[in-house]
């Protein structure tokens, strides 16, 4: 993830068709690839005959079919959270995603109630490029330089995790006008790195913590607005004891963000882990008192309670699914009554693609 890649400035852009299952998206303009470096491509399975149509291969599809995809947007708190949005079908899907993130760009007539982009107004998209070690370049124009700068870290953390969603994206590179950048152009946030997940998004209040004997970890919990529920990543310093950090994990889930993130709390507080939490072959075991529970008589767990969990532990390494159990209860089951009968992935709240 922290590898670099030597990247050479030159004036050719490039088309390339990758084998097998998927196809060229557009290249850096201004600029040769570096070394080892992937063309950005289609998200779906693209069959041998597509790959052989030069029209595909140009990213002509039916401009009527549309596709779901994940845009990290701000919230009417001036949160950035994920909203999943009916996009033109196309082959460039990165370049798509990063034009939709623009103030005043194709976005702004399907923006959900409550939610803006960040990007600044009249940026565009000069060009996509991935690298073999997961690093997706992003070359912007001038305008993007145009923004306070107390939105730097909103613009940082909507782009990364917006294009970091995709499971073969670790990190993502910024440049401006074919120019590699070492830092954000208005408040010199460090980026010559590139920018990752690892970096946080609507990191919390951490006076109470010693930042030394803490660790970084991404929670997700719902939020509203309106009658619309939705999940906000928010990343918490919270103590990690060495005997299990999933337990300090679930017990700051528990505890809640605090008072000054607006976000909901969906734990009954008296919750506890009955056992400490096992993990084999990426399954993680988890198992509560009955307080955990909605319906304690019908052995019901709320979906939100389900979800946080999931989406919170599955961000964590090693972590592929999470199987939740309560002490003296056989089946669980959601509000809908449907059974609990696998461990719950991420990919039942978020499908996972690649570019």
């Amino acid at each position: 993830m922290h590898k670099r890649a030597k990247l050479l400035i030159g004036t050719i852009s490039i088309s390339v068709i990758l084998s097998g299952c998927f196809q060229g998206e557009q290249s850096m303009e201004e600029m040769d690839p570096p070394p080892n470096a992937e063309a950005v491509d289609n998200l779906e399975h693209i069959s041998e005959e597509d790959v052989m149509d030069e029209e595909n291969v140009e990213g002509e599809v039916d401009p009527e079919e549309t596709v779901a995809r994940q845009l990290y947007l701000v919230d009417a708190n001036g949160m950035v959270a994920p909203q999943t949005i009916e996009l033109p079908n196309t082959k460039q899907v990165a370049h798509q995603v990063v034009e939709y993130l623009v103030k005043g760009g194709p976005v702004t007539e399907i923006l959900p109630n409550g939610f803006q982009a960040v990007l600044p107004e009249g940026t565009e998209v000069l060009g996509v490029n991935l690298q073999e070690d997961g690093t997706l370049i992003v070359d912007v124009s001038e305008e993007f330089k145009d923004y306070e700068a107390a939105e730097e870290l909103k613009i940082l953390e909507s782009i990364t995790h917006t294009l970091t969603q995709f499971e073969n994206v670790s990190k993502v590179k910024l440049w401006i006008n074919g120019h590699p950048q070492n830092e954000m152009p208005v408040n010199g946030t460090p980026i010559g790195e590139g920018y990752s997940r690892t970096n946080g998004i609507n990191i919390a209040d951490t006076d109470t913590l010693d930042l030394l004997e803490s660790q970084a970890v991404t929670m997700y919990y719902p939020s509203e607005h309106g009658e619309t529920r939705y999940y906000v990543p928010v990343t918490q310093y919270i103590e990690v004891t060495e005997e299990n950090e999933y337990s300090s994990i679930v017990q700051a889930l528990i505890d809640g963000p605090g008072f000054k993130t607006n976000v909901v709390h969906v734990f009954n507080p008296d919750t506890l882990l009955t056992n400490a939490p096992d993990l084999n072959d990426g399954v993680l075991e988890l198992v509560f008192s009955k307080d955990i529970l909605q319906d304690s008589d019908q052995a019901v767990i709320a979906d939100e309670v389900m979800e946080t969990l999931v989406r919170t532990l599955t961000e964590q390494e090693n972590v592929e699914a999470v199987d939740v159990k309560v002490e003296d209860v056989d089946q669980l089951v959601n509000e809908n009554g449907e059974e609990y009968t696998e461990p719950v992935t991420k990919q039942a709240f978020t499908p996972t693609e690649k570019l």
